[in-house]
């Protein structure tokens, strides 16, 4: 008699188990399929034309692209700074060329990355080009 409750005990200690490592899987693939999701879709996109003020690499453990875009509408004016994140190494190299030169930046706006470890920001450059003074209007 005493053998049968020891084995029901541990049979069901044993099925308590795999219900929560069943549910910890769970949890971990919801939480993998979120950021997956977040990375590959984005809210927006677009472009912004300013000036590099400054491309660097950055971080503890995750190291990340880091840099500013100074806005300047009209001359006089102070400069808003559009701050970015970098994920392409190349990209980030193009841009490290421009520094100190008007370009326009395209990019990508990716809401609810769960870490700051993908990015410092919300906004994702994926491409750089130079604009010449002549291209303003």
């Amino acid at each position: 008699m005493l053998h049968t409750a020891h084995f029901r005990r541990t049979r069901q200690a044993g099925k308590a188990l795999r219900i929560l490592i069943t549910l910890l899987a769970v949890v971990l693939g919801l939480a993998l399929l979120y950021t997956w999701a977040t990375l590959t879709y984005n809210y927006s996109d677009g472009e912004r034309a300013g000036y590099v003020q400054k491309i660097s690499r950055k971080g503890w453990i995750c190291k990340t692209w880091e840099g500013d875009l100074a806005l300047v509408n009209l001359p006089g004016q102070p400069a808003e700074i559009f701050a970015f994140s970098v994920r392409d190494d190349e990209v980030a190299a193009q841009i490290n060329a421009l520094i100190g030169k008007r370009v326009s930046l395209t990019y990508e706006e990716h809401v609810g990355v769960p870490t700051n470890c993908f990015a410092e920001t919300r906004y994702y450059a994926i491409g750089v080009r130079e604009v010449k003074t002549a291209e303003l209007p």
